[in-house]
């Protein structure tokens, strides 16, 4: 979200970067919640990740001198794991949408035009009381790569956890089930969240087990010759042959949020 003063709180938009990958009930939350009448929803896009990471593209960050690359789990040769890809995608696909839309749509900036100094951007992250340590990092990255804005973070403000989310949903919107918002692809997935796109988003599913076989293909400007071989799953095995057997619990399903690894997570923001 994005709000412009340094007066009483007036959001001006919300923003949804979009990587045209998120599962599709995500998009039919996100209608639901245009329809409330609330600040502006402003959908804006990067391109589709999925696809650029298969053709090889070039993304827009550094000028198109970076291609698209999702941490994706690397195995060697001697078929030893060897950690995880470098990750551009939350960078190029997620913030600097936002930034770009923030600066040239809302402040009306010409590129390399600097803030007036009358002019205070703050931006409004739903980050949880139990994800501090993903907010520290927040803070630390603004500070040094956007010091422009101001990250505000209200449900800490609030001392509210997720936990106290769900709740508060569940009063006052019961019969509505907010998904999380993250690629179908995503490395930072867990079984449980595997299982359930499996189980209940056959599209999502078949669209993951197609980006995790192209990472492999010899040749191709995924794989784009590196030595060892790349997975979507930390088992580094072929997503369609881990096995996800194990039924997870309705709090398995609600409670992990996977965050703990990522250095910046804008995702699901």
């Amino acid at each position: 979200m994005f709000m412009r003063g340094a007066g009483e709180a007036q959001i001006d938009a919300a923003i949804f970067a979009d990587t045209q990958e998120e599962p599709g009930d995500v998009y039919s939350h996100l209608e639901w919640l245009e329809s409330l009448g609330g600040p502006p929803i402003l959908r804006r896009t990067a391109g589709r990740l999925g696809d650029d990471l298969m053709a090889g593209r070039r993304t827009v960050g550094q000028g198109g001198n970076r291609f698209a690359t999702i941490p994706a789990f690397t195995l060697s040769e001697e078929s030893k794991p060897g950690g995880m890809q470098r990750r551009q995608c939350s960078r190029d696909y997620k913030t600097d949408v936002i930034e770009t839309t923030i600066r040239r749509e809302l402040l009306g900036l010409k590129p390399g035009q600097r803030i007036p100094k009358d002019i205070a951007v703050h931006q409004y992250l739903g980050i949880s009381l139990d994800e501090g340590g993903r907010a520290r990092r927040i803070k630390a990255m603004f500070a040094k790569k956007t010091k422009w804005s101001t990250p505000r973070f209200p449900l800490i403000e609030l001392w509210m956890t997720r936990a106290d989310c769900l709740t508060w949903l569940a009063k006052h919107y019961p019969a509505r089930q907010v998904p999380r918002s993250a690629c179908v692809f995503c490395p930072y997935h867990s079984d449980a969240e595997w299982f359930r796109i499996r189980e209940a988003d056959p599209e999502g599913w078949a669209r993951a087990v197609a980006i995790d076989a192209a990472l492999r293909v010899d040749g191709t400007a995924a794989k784009r010759g590196l030595d060892g071989k790349l997975f979507i799953h930390r088992s580094c095995k072929p997503l369609d042959l881990v096995q996800l057997d194990t039924r997870p619990t309705k709090r398995d399903l609600q409670m992990p949020m996977s965050f703990y690894q990522e250095c910046e997570g804008v995702c699901g923001v």
